[in-house]
């Protein structure tokens, strides 16, 4: 007997609500702990709002407090744009490098890859932002190394000129999850380039910039923008290992909107303070999208 329309409809609807009960508890928990606390924030940043009141509507009160009246807010802005600015290239810098030398067949190799991609799984915990802040207190292992060597002290946290390259070290340790995308996009650049530009005379600094760099752009321009987005995001770093000191000069603003919230409990302010971060991340993409167009290269070009 011939199908009717009907009935294949009632088929189609009955796969389809199987496949939506099957995505349903990932539904839910997107609804409930991201997009509800996401309009939420952006709701409250027009609001007087703390813990334990009702919230008062004040229009755009927090965003001219902000930009107008809090100067730790710049100072904050100011730093969180520094950070990014050391450990976004250096990151990449230091896991494209690991993934040329790795981008071998040698004996080990496989244990070595291990090796380097290891710090990434707990680089941005908070026993590792501890035991980094131990490492580098006035009487800890660097300072008792530089003794060993016959050089002076250095007070890598107590000092503003090396507080916040002290903090960004330990991002640009975490380099592991860079590195292995740039071994697997190296993998991928086909051998009969280089025996090419071996042929026509390159040497290797050539080959790697007008074969290599080419050829994994588009992995470059990944990297580029998830570790911009996780820089201009940092918390964890800042907060355990110096608590936005010396004098603020790591304060960034991550660690300043937790301390709007939590611990003067003004929600509101600190609903446009995420929503300054989440425009300054905005602008930033746009621009690395903007740009890409001059320095990436796709398969198909």
């Amino acid at each position: 007997m011939k199908e009717t329309a009907v009935t294949k409809t009632k088929r189609r609807l009955r796969r389809d609500y199987q496949a939506y009960l099957y995505i349903l508890p990932w539904l839910v928990g997107f609804a409930v702990l991201q997009l509800y606390p996401f309009l939420s924030s952006f709701v409250y940043s027009f609001a007087d709002y703390s813990i334990g009141s009702e919230a008062s509507f004040i229009g755009l009160g927090n965003y001219q407090k902000l930009f107008t009246q809090d100067k730790e807010f710049w100072n904050s802005l100011k730093v969180t744009l520094l950070f990014a600015f050391y450990t976004v290239p250096g990151k990449l810098i230091m896991a494209l490098a690991v993934a040329v030398f790795l981008n071998r067949d040698i004996k080990g190799i496989n244990l070595i890859r291990t090796l380097y991609y290891i710090p990434s799984l707990f680089g941005g915990s908070v026993a590792i932002a501890i035991l980094w802040k131990l490492m580098f207190l006035d009487n800890g292992v660097i300072n008792a190394v530089l003794s060993m060597l016959h050089l002076p002290s250095v007070q890598w946290l107590g000092d503003t000129r090396y507080a916040l390259k002290t903090i960004c070290a330990l991002e640009i340790w975490q380099f592991g999850s860079s590195m292995v995308m740039f071994l697997a996009a190296l993998k991928q650049v086909p051998k009969s380039l280089y025996e090419a530009a071996r042929i026509d005379g390159a040497g290797k600094v050539k080959i790697f910039f007008h074969i290599t760099l080419p050829q994994i752009s588009s992995i470059i321009l990944f990297n580029l923008l998830i570790q911009m987005i996780q820089a201009l995001q940092n918390f964890t770093s800042a907060s355990i290992i110096t608590d936005g000191g010396p004098l603020k000069s790591t304060q960034v603003l991550g660690l300043k909107l937790y301390k709007e919230g939590f611990a003067y409990f003004k929600m509101g302010y600190a609903s446009a303070v995420s929503w300054v971060v989440f425009t300054v991340i905005m602008i930033m993409t746009a621009i690395i999208f903007a740009t890409s167009k001059l320095w990436v290269h796709y398969g198909d070009e």
